[in-house]
């Protein structure tokens, strides 16, 4: 146990052990879901400080009889009175939920997948903080905000890690003092759904395991459509996986749907301004994770579907104003295309294993998309300002499947690409055994002119959710900072790798690890001096929430990204705990300002 572990563990005295999930009920009373500060729905809050300023303040102190760790007392919320339409669908829905379509399968057992630190909370108003150790420097003035799953309401039926809505937590720091803010992302579904006061929008990853239970729940929401109690046209998607900040605006995004716009106010509170078209030049749906290049201001992203064109590509200028599409009709099938690469010249995209399975749903009973271990991994290069698909090209790349695309960049004048990803090694667990998956980083390289791509893990250990400093995308970087799942998808520590050493070398060259009980989310690197040319690649901080397990509590950690132990530099309290989350991204107070 390090030095951390011993301090996190040794601040709070332990708690009884938590209820294995087997015990968790299914009932839509949250009081008989799990203990009450380990999840929160629309019918509970955890019930903050009152103070909602930035001023840094002690916390107010319980009773010495009491343990510093016992949340808030639990109070009801009121609750939304339904229509007598509303009660009539929910009973169809019981009805597919219990006897059609119930959650018999791990994945998509709310009692297993929102156990402990997966469970939901509720919103937090700005609630002041707590540094416990060290101090904030002065560089992380801003914020930092990570995006991730919280159900609105507790399901009724099949939930899987992916359907929740989208929830923001932000920690905004000024001046060494800290500030947590807990928001949900206000979309058309979030709204609709708050004002009918249950469920109304299927899940999209669990609410179509087979053909019976496709076609009861199609039928259902088109019901629910002609009677005017949701119109698909205004967005059905969440916007629960990560955010982008290009063209002076800051979104939330998520892959099914459009990108919405949010801005954090002078209190450290979060608003969501609305769901954003471009001007009608965007359609549907755009990926969660665009790539910025920091040299130009330019946002590159694309858009993927069950019909063709599966893969369209398209870029924003410096403005943020959308250029026109490039749909890739060569893209012969739908894949499940979550994240891309850019270089200085070229867009690279995977063609993978995973993608729509509408066979397996029908005669297989199982999700609509699946695995497809028949296939064979492609690599596709197209020219980063195309016009047209004509220059577009696919390598066959066996056996590589990536999901997240860590940075790549140009090298022999623009005839070499070479990327850096974690190969996911055992595809067929990546929706339904995440705890089985394997992410091996790998460096990939693509010789334009002979057509010959050659791959070498950088590290053996099991890394995912890895980033690098921002300034380096689509330039050629020498660090990485990624989680560690042992196993996925929880985060028992962060390392940083140094890509640049031999093929046959391990490229770790520091880590931290959180111990016994602790666990993280995706690290994320901040620069010290983010606008001097000449400061080392390595030089700032590695950000990430961590939770301790064992007591309950969540903390911020500021690690410094130069030291060979990842040395925690700042911690602070958060005055609540914060759920195990996707992406996040820090935004420095100038940028906020422009919000």
């Amino acid at each position: 146990m390090d030095a951390f572990s011993s301090s996190f563990l040794s601040t709070v005295p332990p708690l009884t052990k938590l209820p294995s999930p087997a015990l968790i009920t299914t009932s839509t009373s949250p009081l008989s879901y799990v203990p009450r500060r380990y999840i929160s729905s629309v019918r509970i809050e955890e019930r903050p400080p009152t103070s909602t300023t930035t001023t840094k303040t002690p916390p107010p102190q319980p009773p010495k009889t009491q343990p510093s760790y016992v949340s808030p007392p639990v109070v009801a919320k009121k609750r939304v009175e339904p229509k007598l339409s509303t009660m009539i669908f929910n009973t169809f829905d019981d009805i597919i939920n219990n006897f059609i379509d119930p959650p018999l399968r791990p994945s998509v057992d709310p009692r297993h997948v929102l156990s402990h630190n997966f469970a939901p909370v509720d919103e937090l108003p700005p609630t002041p903080c707590e540094v416990i150790q060290g101090s904030l420097p002065p560089c992380l003035d801003g914020a930092y905000i990570r995006n991730g799953p919280n159900p609105q309401f507790l399901p009724r039926g099949p939930y899987h890690l992916f359907d929740g809505d989208g929830m923001l937590h932000s920690i905004r720091i000024s001046n060494g003092d800290a500030t947590l803010c807990s928001r949900y992302v206000k979309t058309y579904k979030y709204s609709i759904e708050k004002q009918t006061g249950s469920p109304v929008i299927p899940n999209v990853f669990s609410g179509f395991n087979g053909l019976t239970a496709a076609a009861t729940r199609g039928a259902l929401s088109a019901v629910r459509i002609l009677s005017g109690e949701f119109n698909p046209a205004n967005g059905i998607g969440l916007a629960n996986t990560s955010l982008a900040f290009f063209g002076n605006r800051l979104y939330a995004l998520g892959e099914s749907d459009l990108p919405y716009s949010i801005r954090l106010t002078s209190t450290g509170d979060i608003e969501t301004l609305g769901r954003n078209d471009f001007d009608g030049k965007l359609f549907m749906s755009m990926t969660a994770h665009p790539k910025v290049d920091a040299d130009t201001g330019e946002a590159f992203a694309f858009r993927y579907g069950p019909v063709p064109p599966y893969l369209t590509y398209f870029y924003f200028d410096a403005n943020g104003n959308k250029q026109p599409d490039v749909p890739v009709f060569s893209m012969t099938r739908p894949s499940f295309l979550h994240d891309f690469a850019i270089t200085k010249k070229y867009a690279i995209f995977a063609d993978i294993q995973i993608g729509m399975n509408p066979m397996d749903m029908i005669f297989g009973g199982g999700s609509p998309v699946g695995a497809d271990p028949a296939k064979v991994p492609r690599i596709g290069v197209i020219p980063r300002y195309a016009k047209d698909e004509s220059e577009m090209r696919w390598f066959d790349v066996p056996g590589f499947n990536l999901i997240h695309a860590v940075n790549a960049w140009d090298e022999d004048d623009g005839n070499t690409i070479v990327m850096l990803a974690p190969n996911i090694l055992s595809v067929e667990h990546t929706l339904e055994r995440m705890e089985l998956v394997h992410a091996l980083v790998e460096k990939v390289r693509i010789d334009l002119k002979t057509g010959i791509v050659t791959r070498h893990p950088v590290s053996a250990r099991n890394l995912d959710f890895a980033v690098l400093n921002p300034a380096y995308v689509a330039k050629k970087n020498k660090y990485l900072y990624a989680a560690v799942g042992d196993p996925m998808p929880k985060i028992t520590g962060v390392v940083k790798l140094d890509v640049s050493k031999g093929e046959r070398q391990e490229c770790t060259v520091a880590s931290r690890m959180y111990g016994p009980g602790c666990f993280g989310g995706e690290p994320f690197f901040v620069a010290r001096e983010p606008e001097n040319p000449d400061a080392d690649e390595d030089d700032g901080y590695v950000v990430s929430y961590v939770h301790n397990e064992n007591t309950g509590e969540s903390r911020f950690l500021v690690m410094d990204a130069k030291s060979p132990n990842l040395d925690i530099v700042a911690a602070v309290k958060l005055p609540r705990r914060v759920p195990y989350g996707f992406h996040g991204l820090f935004v420095r107070e100038s940028d906020l300002n422009k919000l």
